[in-house]
């Protein structure tokens, strides 16, 4: 059984939720062309289904960090698992020099890879997922 998390903690993970859900969205409506340029030249499935299932997948997320509680440290693993498994298009957008989102330059695009570990530590610690591991 999970154990009960701190106000700040709480606050944090329904951000967290927040944010994602609102992203997954503009992945299917309003950002989709600036999500394109995270997707790597050389991924083997084209560009906008990809912006599409990780859009369905981040409202997913999004929509559990909101809504299942009972299942955070569970949910929080999976979160800090899918910003892991994302960096790549991070790192493409770098390497490729692709712009979007404001990061028109080598050094935005740098400062943006040093925040994915920011993000995987924000859905462990957000929603206890470290802390408690043991006890779920």
């Amino acid at each position: 059984m999970n154990s009960p998390t701190s106000l700040p903690r709480t606050l944090a993970r329904l951000l967290l939720g927040a944010f994602l859900t609102f992203a997954g969205i503009g992945h299917l409506t309003f950002l989709r062309t600036e999500f394109r340029a995270q997707v790597p030249s050389w991924f083997p499935v084209d560009t906008d289904l990809v912006v599409l299932a990780s859009g369905a997948v981040e409202i997913s997320l999004g929509s559990a960090l909101l809504l299942w509680a009972r299942r955070r440290v569970t949910v929080g693993f999976v979160v800090a698992a899918f910003f892991i498994a994302i960096f790549p298009g991070n790192i493409a957008q770098y390497v490729e020099h692709k712009d979007a989102f404001g990061l028109d330059s080598d050094g935005k695009r740098l400062a943006r890879l040093a925040g994915q570990p920011l993000l995987v530590a924000w859905a462990l610690w957000s929603t206890g997922a470290w802390r408690d591991r043991s006890r779920s």
